[in-house]
């Protein structure tokens, strides 16, 4: 299972990157194994107000739909319009080009509510 250092993580899955004040989403390796051959990514409209823990994207897989939740709060600033294309970079590169949208934070002590790497590798195991 790939968990990358550098990263902060939601319980419910979801992975962080902070760059500034500017926070990128996606989710972790092992929500995209459970999830399998995800099909369809709805990402967030630009300009977008959300609250940590808001329903902000979907994923659909060949199995279920869910939602996607914001780990942060802030203003949405992109969304990741290549998963309209091609959804799969959500398995084949969850880390990397398979990121769903950025956030531009209104408060970042926020992340310190996240899970580190060695807290979610025991949160999914």
């Amino acid at each position: 299972m790939n968990v990358p250092s550098d990263l902060k993580f939601a319980e419910s899955h979801e992975w962080v990157r902070i760059e500034g004040d500017i926070a990128t989403v996606g989710i972790s390796d092992h929500a995209q194994e459970e999830l399998t051959d995800v099909v369809f990514v709805e990402v967030p409209e630009e300009d977008m107000d959300v609250e940590a823990g808001d329903p902000t994207a979907v994923v659909e897989s060949v199995k279920a739909a869910s939602d996607i939740y914001s780990p942060v709060s802030g203003t949405v600033i992109k969304g990741n319009t290549a998963l309209e294309a091609n959804p799969a970079l959500v398995n084949t590169d969850p880390y990397g080009k398979g990121w769903i949208f950025k956030i531009k934070m209104m408060d970042p002590d926020e992340v310190d509510n996240l899970l580190t790497p060695e807290q979610y590798t025991d949160h999914i195991s």
